[in-house]
């Protein structure tokens, strides 16, 4: 934020796939400009997205090829077409849904195009010269994942670890092979990477220029099918074959009797203190060149993670295991500063946790959806036990929407359908709300709010049921795919969203005059 600009700021979280456009996925053209115009009229001061990744299982953005790499899925076509890197006629004639992401359509659809690109782009030198410069600037994780992508297609797809045993295990003949076998390739996924990147940094500046940052999501825990395990398999804790000994989840909860099993592998944290976290340095470092803040997932895992034996049908029979603790993020801080950092503080939270997040300063995160209930938190998630320095949500990306939480039943979560009525009660009551725009109650209530950072997911500014939800955890398919249309950014909903951001002093003072 610039200075002069009161702390007590708020934003929306929405990720970029979310925005509507022709192409069946939102993209970092157009619309996302439309968005950052709309936050600023609407006084707000950052944008929230979920990790940027390229997709993998379950087309989960907390499940990715990469933690490095950005998702291609995200280029805007219609700038490929401003730039010449394809015809006006390579774009006609689509048909998506308006209101979700396709995944396997769009895949179909963008990958033969993002091919053609790279084919027109090596007839042009001077793109061909910046492209071969962010080669250079990148090599570091661009090299490992564009093979590890190259070689994954001329398999089917299918996981590393049902690869020839090889370049599975990374011989250095099997590496030297491929590499020419695949070269254009592995070039063509590179040149992809050259799109994202130098799209997101036209969104960033945009953002910049509206005075508004972007708030980006570090996963704990990266996917077992990715680039970032099969080039460093030693860092994680896997058996001979390359298969997980064992996998990350988290014990029963608010969503699941049973718990949630993601399966992502276990990090060997004695071998990466031993090298000085420096892979971590290297993930913080290329995240905090794409963004402003960062919202830590799963922040209480770096102090004890739940611990499943691979196998497992479910996340009932796992331990707590402790995790790196200050080590890590004294080795951040070594290499790269003080860190605007949100922890995700949410789930089984102990002292220990809270002690380690306040000894860095990393303010953390309160749902109001949660405040209602028998939450183990919920006393910290009332408004009126708020500290000053916390991230306030109306609900995030793993929560229904604020009108579908009100309006469901028992279905998505272990309520009871008396602690289900008991919740409502207690929202109308303190909130003095008959409930008919449940969503702009929670949103003036987190405005409200002391905290430092308020922020809402777009489905809340809009008013959307269930339907809009993004996740659901523990549910394998059907997630992160809802989008908005493109007329539904209303001068109305920005009007009303600019009144409470400045009634609550989120904004110049209401009735002010905006700055020249």
């Amino acid at each position: 934020m610039t200075a002069g600009v009161n702390p007590r700021v708020s934003g929306i979280l929405l990720h970029p796939s979310s925005l509507p456009g022709p192409y069946g996925i939102g993209e970092l053209g157009r619309e996302a400009m439309r968005l950052l115009d709309f936050l600023a009229g609407a006084e707000q001061r950052l944008w929230q997205v979920l990790p940027l990744g390229p997709t993998g299982y379950g087309d989960s953005p907390y499940q990715c090829f990469s933690a490095f790499a950005g998702n291609p899925l995200l280029v805007s076509l219609d700038l490929l077409v401003e730039q010449g890197l394809l015809g006006a006629e390579d774009v006609k004639g689509t048909s998506f849904p308006e209101a979700e992401v396709d995944y396997g359509a769009v895949i179909a659809f963008k990958q033969p195009r993002l091919r053609k690109a790279y084919e027109r782009a090596r007839k042009m030198p001077d793109v061909m010269e910046r492209f071969e410069a962010f080669c250079g600037e990148k090599a570091a994780w661009l090299d490992d994942y564009a093979l590890f992508m190259a070689v994954k297609e001329a398999h089917g797809n299918v996981a590393w670890t049902d690869w020839e045993a090889d370049v599975r295990s990374r011989k250095p003949r099997a590496l030297q092979r491929w590499g020419k076998e695949k070269a254009e390739a592995v070039r063509a996924r590179k040149f992809e990477q050259y799109l994202f990147f130098s799209q997101w940094a036209d969104v960033k500046k945009a953002a910049r220029d509206r005075d508004i940052q972007i708030m980006g999501d570090i996963p704990i825990f990266v996917a077992h099918d990715s680039a970032d395990v099969w080039a460093h398999p030693d860092l994680f804790r896997l058996k001979k074959d390359g298969t997980p000994e064992v996998v990350a989840g988290v014990p029963p909860d608010y969503f699941s009797a049973t718990g949630q099993l993601w399966g992502n592998p276990i990090y060997r944290w004695d071998e990466m203190a031993a090298r000085g976290f420096g892979w971590w340095v290297e993930r913080f470092r290329a995240t905090f060149e794409m963004m402003d803040r960062v919202r830590l997932d799963h922040f209480r895992g770096f102090e004890a993670y739940w611990e499943i034996p691979a196998g497992e049908k479910t996340a009932v029979n796992g331990k707590w295991v402790k995790g790196p603790g200050a080590a890590l993020f004294e080795a951040l801080r070594e290499g790269l500063g003080n860190l605007p950092i949100v922890a995700e503080n949410l789930g089984v939270i102990t002292p220990e946790v809270e002690m380690l997040r306040e000894h860095f300063g990393f303010p953390g995160m309160a749902i109001l959806q949660f405040a209602w209930g028998s939450d183990p938190q919920g006393s910290t998630f009332i408004p009126h036990n708020y500290p000053r320095k916390l991230v306030v949500y109306t609900g995030t990306h793993d929560n229904d929407t604020t009108v579908g939480w009100w309006t469901s039943g028992v279905g998505d979560s272990t309520r009871s359908a008396a602690d289900v009525e008991r919740e409502r009660d207690f929202a109308r009551r303190y909130m003095n709300t008959d409930g008919k725009e449940i969503h702009w109650d929670f949103i003036r209530t987190i405005l409200a709010s002391v905290a430092e950072l308020a922020i809402s997911p777009m489905q809340d500014v809009l008013g959307k049921g269930n339907e809009a939800r993004m996740n659901l955890p523990g549910r394998p398919g059907g997630n992160w795919r809802w989008r908005y249309a493109a007329g539904e950014l209303t001068e109305t909903a920005k009007r009303r969203l600019l009144l409470y951001t400045q009634t609550y002093g989120r904004g110049r003072p209401y009735g002010a005059a905006p700055q020249a």
